[in-house]
């Protein structure tokens, strides 16, 4: 994690600096070597998706919180960059914990855009938060970032006389959002793209005066990352109603307990190691899950085990052992983040995989969909696509040259693919840096 003293605006200067050189290196591939594998246990980073809200809570707290297990990446080093120059401490006292010195729901001035590259969940959750403040912040990124929706949320905080724009037309970041007055009420928001303008929301409204009606015009996509944010709120001893499935209240005027907490490992990054075992036939592991998990990435080993894989779960891990894959008719809209790994198993698997209700997946840091099918394509693989659909038909995948647009999920799924199949080669391997740092060095030892 790299991290930031609130006070020192150059060093968070440059912090954003380093950020864009990180996003320019010199594009690199990666061959990767089939082999043979046996049977293991893994072990992964804390969740991102936790992590940013946790980081995000404890900045919003009155006082002092440790964190143990924070996911180091970039996307939580532009989170907690973007904290800081709010006014939040972020310091690391030892490896795998941190302590986060709260501004107790009020954020201090910060003049200089700030930057959050492609992060989108860093750009929708720290939307919210800027609109408690007092002044002006402009939240901007890299190109893609800046491609990316923010309408519904923009137009969600009008509503709660927040000013709140895009500064090019088309409601996409760079956005500049000031605070007028903290009052909240009710608003409407539209969470068909992202859940994450809700959460947004929920985290903010809490330290609104009369705190926040939400109402919902149809189901929002990727439900589970929602139960993760009020999950997180509860812990810091904040709390949120859910009315209904359209409808959620957040008490105002409410006060971020400070205290110490643990984010449990990533389930979205676990699920390159559950593909793993169902492509190889080895039973592969990730230790430290509980069965009771929220996280909603914890599904993809329920999707496997249809498509003909056998789950061993004990009390602190979770293993996934491949059988004889079949495809099958599949929803992903609540687990968006495993789609690209449930097609690379797809294509080893007999018959045709439909994976559907997933067309915010072209709206991330790339059009999922697309390069999904289109590098399945240069493999060998029958692919055809849809608004919100994807259908796979497995065969017998062959070495390609993997475009990943930059996108880490691309990589590290394809990757998988490679463990079996002679000639895979992946573009800009540092692009995992996004969110799992550590994979290639954890799947080198497979």
């Amino acid at each position: 994690m790299e991290l930031t003293d609130p006070i020192k605006s150059k060093q968070v200067q440059s912090k954003q600096v380093q950020s864009k050189q990180v996003q320019s290196k010199q594009v690199q591939s990666k061959q990767i070597k089939s082999r043979q594998i046996t049977n293991q246990i893994v072990q992964v980073p804390g969740s991102k998706s936790i992590s940013h809200r946790m980081l995000i809570c404890a900045a919003l707290s009155k006082g002092s919180s440790k964190i143990r297990n924070l996911l180091e990446s970039q996307d939580l080093s532009l989170t907690a960059t973007a904290l800081c120059a709010m006014g939040a401490g972020i310091k690391e006292l030892e490896p795998g914990l941190v302590a986060v010195q709260g501004f107790n729901g009020r954020p201090t001035p910060h003049e200089a855009p700030i930057f959050l590259g492609n992060s989108g969940t860093s750009m929708r959750l720290l939307a919210g938060i800027a609109a408690l403040g007092q002044t002006r912040y402009t939240l901007t990124g890299d190109k893609r970032m800046c491609e990316r929706p923010m309408i519904e949320l923009l137009d969600a905080l009008n509503a709660l006389e927040v000013e709140a724009k895009s500064i090019h037309p088309g409601g996409t970041p760079p956005v500049a959002i000031q605070g007028l007055g903290r009052r909240g009420g009710i608003t409407t928001i539209d969470c068909s793209k992202s859940s994450q303008y809700l959460s947004s929301l929920l985290m903010m409204g809490a330290l609104m005066e009369k705190g926040l009606t939400i109402f919902l015009p149809g189901l929002p996509v990727s439900v589970p990352y929602i139960d993760l944010t009020i999950d997180v709120m509860n812990q810091f001893n904040v709390k949120v109603n859910r009315i209904s499935d359209l409808e959620y209240q957040v008490p105002g005027n409410q006060v971020y307990v400070p205290g110490e907490y643990v984010v449990e490992p990533d389930l979205s990054n676990a699920g390159y190691f559950w593909a793993a075992g169902a492509v190889t036939g080895k039973e592969i592991g990730v230790d430290n899950i509980q069965e009771n998990s929220l996280q909603g990435d914890l599904k993809q080993i329920h999707i496997l085990e249809h498509m003909g894989c056998s789950l061993n779960i004990e009390k602190n891990s979770v293993a996934v052992k491949g059988g004889s894959l079949k495809g099958i008719d599949v929803d992903m809209s609540d687990t968006p983040d495993a789609v690209p790994a449930i097609a690379v198993v797809a294509a080893f698997a007999k018959g045709t995989t439909r994976i559907s209700n997933i067309g915010h997946l072209r709206v991330k840091e790339c059009d999922r969909i697309a390069v999904v099918a289109s590098q399945l394509i240069k493999m060998g693989i029958g692919v055809t696509q849809g608004d919100d659909w994807l259908e796979i038909t497995g065969g017998t995948p062959k070495g390609a040259f993997i475009e990943t647009f930059n996108d880490h999920r691309i990589a590290m799924a394809f990757s998988v693919a490679g463990l079996v199949v002679e000639g895979m080669e992946i573009e800009n391997p540092a692009c995992v840096e996004k969110s799992f740092p550590g994979f290639w060095n954890i799947f080198e030892t497979l």
